[in-house]
């Protein structure tokens, strides 16, 4: 019902600036992929984490797997037209923004978070899995 009708706004509202990844309409979610990110410099992630400054958690990046560099939107569906339109003016920005290839803005995104940016390369390979009170922590751990 409305989530289906959430996403194909979205879709219609957004597809004149990111590119769907498949022609016609949406079910409950919608799928962009970042070829609208072109020769700009800024990747999917960095796309993803400038959308946390803007108050929103990034969407479900790199899935489904056939989809390079995919960008799946599932609005649900007690979102308002007006939080859809908010969104949506958010999405448009950052489009624009990443088309004039600001890369240091994005690279460096978030920016209002309670954290920065994470190693995820090294956070992968070292996982930190369990809590430590800074306190009781050593440098030789």
């Amino acid at each position: 019902g409305d989530a289906v009708l959430n996403a194909n706004y979205l879709l219609a509202s957004l597809k004149d600036v990111l590119t769907p990844s498949f022609a016609g309409g949406a079910m409950h979610e919608v799928l962009f992929d970042d070829r609208f990110l072109g020769e700009s410099g800024v990747t999917t992630l960095d796309f993803a984490k400038a959308l946390i400054d803007e108050g929103y958690h990034p969407m479900t990046m790199y899935f489904p797997l056939i989809v390079h560099g995919a960008l799946l939107v599932e609005p649900t569906e007690n979102e308002s037209k007006e939080s859809l339109d908010r969104f949506i003016a958010a999405m448009r920005e950052l489009a624009a923004r990443a088309a004039r290839q600001d890369t240091e803005f994005f690279q460096s995104a978030p920016h209002r978070a309670p954290r920065r940016r994470l190693d995820e390369v090294g956070a992968a390979r070292k996982p930190v899995l369990r809590w430590r009170h800074a306190a009781k922590s050593t440098a030789a751990e």
